[in-house]
């Protein structure tokens, strides 16, 4: 566990010369505030059915859910700050999906949650990838401690990223039509089905702070505000969805991803921090 120091009081929504590329990553903190408590409610229910035998993988679990519970803190620090300076639905939609993740865990099963938790996780692990060297002209400019907090997290996604996908496989991939059926088909519902909920949030806040935006802008700020969204969209389809379709690959497997130049020694400047988020 980590627990890194960031000053979030001077952080502004458009934390980065390109507006969308802020707002789209502003939407996407809210995600992790209700998921990731759910995730480690998860962890902590699957943590009783694994096999025997299971030690290592059992202490992954223990260090993934403690990494996990200072992810949303952090989040949740940073959300407050953003919704405050005119974004007050943010709340409402953070709302929204806890409710459906708390809807999830009582009333569907353990392999499903799983299979969306690995969905969830797979989105991570190639963020974390992209954060380090393929997003540099997004962050030049940016401000120091928003660009700290989505570094930070995304490669500690990236370091924990195949907990969720072994635990899943422990449980549930055994046998010929275990390994078929569970190891594939149904992993790939999972991760669909993650994708497609969390993807729906995301427009939806993602549209909001966009639109919150464009109210009080002159029309030479809303031309530009336009040019930032195409650009981001550029990089999505040429940067995150190519590594994205890695995951459903059949041979698909979270732990031979090759780890991003400089990812662990930049998580080694949190190391020496001990006191946790409040």
């Amino acid at each position: 566990m980590r627990y890194p120091r960031i000053d979030y009081s001077k952080i502004r929504a458009h934390w980065a010369p390109n507006i969308a590329f802020a707002q789209h990553q502003n939407a996407t903190s809210i995600i992790p505030a209700p998921v990731e408590p759910w995730l480690i409610k998860v962890l902590q229910r699957a943590k009783d059915k694994l096999p025997a035998g299971k030690v290592e993988l059992d202490t992954e679990m223990t260090a993934f859910i403690g990494q996990e519970s200072q992810h949303f803190r952090q989040h949740r620090m940073f959300n407050k700050v953003i919704a405050a300076q005119g974004y007050p639905r943010l709340a409402e939609f953070e709302k929204q999906l806890a409710d459906d993740l708390d809807g999830f865990f009582k009333n569907r099963s353990l392999k499903f949650m799983l299979a969306y938790a690995d969905g969830f996780e797979s989105l991570g692990a190639v963020q974390g990838g992209i954060w380090f060297g393929k997003m540099d002209h997004l962050l030049e400019g940016a401000d120091e401690n928003a660009v700290a907090l989505w570094k930070w997290h995304m490669a500690e996604e990236f370091e924990h990223r195949e907990v969720c996908f072994r635990i899943y496989h422990a449980l549930y991939s055994r046998g010929l039509w275990g390994k078929i059926w569970n190891g594939y088909f149904y992993r790939i519902y999972g991760c669909v089905y993650a994708m497609m909920h969390l993807q729906g949030y995301m427009a939806r806040m993602f549209q909001y702070l966009i639109d919150q935006d464009r109210a009080h802008m002159s029309e030479a700020a809303k031309v530009q505000l336009d040019a930032d969204v195409k650009a981001l969209k550029k990089f999505q389809l040429g940067v995150f969805f190519p590594q994205l379709l890695k995951n459903f690959l059949p041979w698909y497997n979270p732990g031979r991803k090759p780890t991003p130049v400089g990812l662990f020694e930049y998580l080694r400047q949190y190391e020496k921090s001990a006191e946790p988020a409040n």
